[in-house]
């Protein structure tokens, strides 16, 4: 009997069942190295239950981390030491402290002690301003910023001014008979006869040399607007005030000298940054108010 050498045909349909068995195994195999990636990272994320603390880490209480970072900068300020030289007693005392702290803070927020403790409250009222604040406290403004600062705020930058000034105070029936004449009014407050005569006496409101914001204090806005624009030696004509007439006699005026502002610069820094914080903490709490809630009490309104 004749053998046939010949290979015998492959159908179409033979091919076609076995590319569909090859599909389907690769999609099997694609399905299943997914699931087993999705596990891993499932089980490995920090939000989940582990048994490994992380390398960032020191601890895991009730898988919330107790930072590396924190246990060896504390570790330092207590004791003065880094890990390599603390004892055994020193990085357990740390390590206890700061897991102690974790777990009175977690056992704080089961009882929600923010909403009801004020000193919480104000903690974390605090911290949120901190942290919406953080760019502004950490950024370095450029030199050209800061001098466009001191230039727009010029009277920021100046030395206390400092006047020496009586204020005298007549009846308002004294008014017809004081002089009108600078020159004249000072020659007659100088002599005591006359300043009797005229029933004038001091009014005790400035206390001798005094800075401008004291002088202004004592004398109110009206008299003290007057007395910074009088000179050495200089008097005021008489001023009509509910309580009589009023003369200043300026003894001596310093006013105040701006400061250059390689001078200021550091008090041009802190404002230029308290600003910036102002504006920052307000633009947040925009946002919160936004996106809250708020009912107000109809009486309130």
């Amino acid at each position: 009997m004749a053998i046939d050498q010949e290979p015998k045909a492959v159908s179409w349909r033979n091919l076609s069942q076995l590319n569909n068995v090859r599909t389907f195994a690769l999609m099997a195999a694609g399905v299943l190295i997914g699931l087993l990636l999705a596990g891993y990272s499932l089980f490995t994320a920090r939000s989940t239950s582990t048994l490994i603390v992380p390398a960032e880490d020191v601890a895991l209480v009730n898988q919330q981390p107790v930072s590396r970072a924190d246990y060896l900068a504390l570790l330092q300020t207590l004791y003065g030491v880094d890990l390599s030289h603390a004892t055994q007693e020193q990085r357990r005392k740390v390590l206890d402290d700061m897991i102690r702290e974790e777990l009175f803070v977690q056992r704080g927020k089961e009882l929600d002690v923010a909403s009801t403790d004020p000193d919480v409250r104000s903690a974390l009222v605090n911290a949120v301003e901190l942290e919406i604040a953080e760019n502004a406290i950490t950024s370095q403004p450029s030199e050209a910023a800061l001098r466009q600062f001191y230039e727009t705020h010029p009277d920021r930058y100046v030395s206390e001014g400092v006047m020496r000034v009586r204020d005298l105070v007549f009846p308002s029936s004294a008014l017809r008979d004081l002089p009108s004449e600078p020159q004249a009014l000072k020659s007659a407050i100088a002599d005591a006869q006359t300043l009797a005569r005229l029933s004038g006496h001091d009014s005790g409101k400035t206390k001798g040399e005094e800075f401008y914001f004291a002088a202004k204090i004592h004398l109110g806005d009206q008299l003290f607007a007057t007395a910074r624009s009088l000179s050495n030696g200089m008097v005021s004509l008489p001023i009509q005030l509910p309580d009589g007439i009023h003369v200043l006699d300026m003894d001596e005026n310093r006013h105040p000298v701006p400061f250059g502002f390689a001078a200021a610069r550091a008090q041009v820094l802190s404002d230029y940054r308290n600003q910036a914080i102002d504006r920052l903490k307000s633009s947040g709490e925009t946002f919160l108010r936004k996106r809250a809630n708020v009912l107000i009490a109809d009486d309130l309104r």
